[in-house]
């Protein structure tokens, strides 16, 4: 990422952030910070929960929950969690196949998974994204957030939109018949005085939220730019979109729910792939969002913690009734935007949410929905990586494929499967171009003996150069494969190896191989009989002779 547009430096007179702080920036900003984001979850767990099939409560309360408990025991302080459209478009399925019930016996499995993988400390592994993948990741976020919000533009008519095969999920469940604040009709796009009025409120509350941080930066510029709005729109009675044509808020405590599904070998084999694909959703998008809360803030979360704490908010949000979560980028970068840095943040936002679902729905459902999506569209600004179009055409050509198809698969299916569609690609070209790196040299010894100086990785990707480098049937009795400048990397090497010690064995002549590194000659020990040639007695690694064969 462009390192001059990333980095956010911390508010004067505040102590340098630590990575398991819970004040932060102070409790003031923390707590103004928890309200700006509560504000903006609100449309987004009820619009997630419409594309899951649910009740909008049911989102609303995985919202406060995963919000919460994520906040808490989470490795990320500052980082929102809550309900999200990638999970959502996971759960429909089920929702529609198998009710409500099994939803929730899916999101306690899903927690109980991200628990497993967090104690196993398999977080690390997040370290294998690519950044162009990052890059197309953090992009193609940013569209399908600005595409979610044109669902807003939308008002009940009677022209159906075309919706386009599986791709666009989130944005065409949103605009369509299904969508936020969809009723009987269908929706078709606002013209006249409505339209122009929901733009003009957009435009105002982004004017807000671009110049206010120049004068001031004592009060969110998020929650000023929704205050101001609400003030003008309530004040002047204006008609425009509300919270409150989208859904009733209004809602208890989240009721403990044991799980009604029965517990039986077929329950699981319902649950489990939806659970093991939610899990996976969900720690994808997490862990690279925090990787991204990583580079605005210039601290580091863990990510095995992290892990953790997202599983143990969806284990309880499952038995609670709520649809389950994981990081939001969208919010996250709201409340870093806003001064929140520490847990309190996220906890007070999830409290703040809990008490707008108890006491103040009246309120909350007055809110403008023009202001909201002013906020989002702030969102995108600062989350798409601008300096990708400088850079498409400095960076090697192999990185920006992978960075603009990261993007396109982002927008077109979910996060997660762009996210390992661009890691699969990008190790499909290092493999590629790494087997035209692999070479020998050959020579013959006095002694009559004829070496082979393998030069590179000997891996999947080369062995066709690999067995075209010898001629068992014209080379001399005695074959040397020097490795000082190369490594056996995995079980197609083996492979390669073992055949053509065969080829040799068969014409009467006999292979060694030579400076094997240390991992090299455990890989060859593990594979026991599968290779069966002679290991030189090399004084530098202290090697037995024919100790594979």
């Amino acid at each position: 990422m462009d390192s001059s547009k990333s980095k956010i430096a911390t508010p004067a007179g505040v102590s340098a952030f630590s990575a398991s702080g819970f004040l932060g920036a102070g409790i003031k900003t923390e707590m103004l910070s928890g309200l700006t984001v509560a504000l903006a979850l609100v449309p987004e767990a009820v619009a997630f929960a419409i594309i899951a099939g649910v009740n909008p409560l049911v989102g609303l309360y995985a919202a406060f929950m995963v919000g919460l408990l994520a906040s808490v025991f989470g490795g990320r302080p500052g980082m929102i969690s809550g309900a999200t459209g990638a999970m959502a478009m996971v759960m429909v399925h089920l929702v529609a196949e198998h009710g409500v019930d099994y939803l929730f016996a899916a999101v306690v499995l899903t927690g109980l998974i991200q628990i497993l993988v967090g104690v196993l400390r398999l977080g690390k592994f997040i370290r294998i994204v690519p950044h162009p993948v990052m890059l197309g990741f953090v992009n193609g976020l940013a569209i399908v957030i600005f595409l979610a919000q044109l669902a807003q533009f939308k008002v009940p008519g009677h022209d159906t939109p075309r919706v386009i095969g599986h791709g666009l999920g989130q944005f065409m469940a949103m605009t369509s018949h299904q969508g936020m604040g969809s009723v009987a009709g269908e929706k078709v796009w606002m013209t006249g005085t409505p339209l122009f009025v929901l733009c003009g409120f957009v435009l105002l509350t982004m004017a807000i939220m671009h110049f206010l941080p120049k004068l001031t930066k004592a009060f969110p510029s998020a929650l000023a730019g929704i205050l101001v709005v609400s003030v003008i729109v309530i004040g002047f009675n204006i008609d425009t979109k509300t919270v409150g044509d989208i859904a009733e808020i209004k809602g208890g405590f989240p009721p403990f729910e044991p799980l009604t599904v029965p517990f039986n070998i077929e329950t699981l084999k319902i649950i489990l792939p939806y659970a093991v694909i939610l899990a996976a959703v969900g720690l994808i998008e997490s862990l690279l969002t925090l990787t991204l809360i990583d580079e605005l803030t210039d601290t580091r979360g863990r990510g095995n913690r992290e892990c953790v704490g997202q599983g143990i908010a969806n284990s309880v949000c499952g038995l609670f009734g709520g649809m389950g979560g994981c990081a939001m980028i969208g919010q996250s970068i709201i409340n870093i935007n806003s001064g929140g840095r520490g847990r309190l943040s996220g906890i007070s936002a999830a409290l703040f949410l809990l008490g707008f679902i108890l006491f103040g729905s009246g309120l909350i459902e007055q809110i403008p929905m023009a202001a909201l999506v002013g906020v989002m569209f702030m969102v995108v600004i600062a989350t798409f990586e601008w300096s990708s179009f400088r850079i498409l055409k400095k960076i090697p050509l192999k990185d920006a494929f992978v960075l603009i198809l990261v993007s396109g698969v982002t927008v077109f299916t979910d996060l997660a499967i762009a996210v390992i569609v661009g890691v699969i690609v990008s190790v499909l070209i290092f493999a590629w171009e790494h087997a035209r790196h692999v070479h020998v040299v050959m020579r013959d010894d006095p002694d009559g003996s004829r070496v082979y100086e393998l030069n590179g990785p000997l891996f999947f990707g080369c062995i066709n150069e690999f067995k075209n480098f010898f001629d068992p049937a014209n080379d001399p009795d005695d074959v040397v494969i020097e490795f000082r400048n190369s490594r056996v990397v995995d079980h197609s090497a083996i492979e390669a190896i073992d055949n053509l010690a065969e080829k040799y064995r068969q014409a009467g002549k006999t292979l060694h191989l030579r400076h094997l590194s240390e991992d090299c000659r455990l890989l060859l020990h593990k594979a026991g009989d599968m290779v069966e040639v002679n290991v030189l007695e090399d004084p530098h690694y202290h090697v037995a002779d024919d100790e594979l064969g």
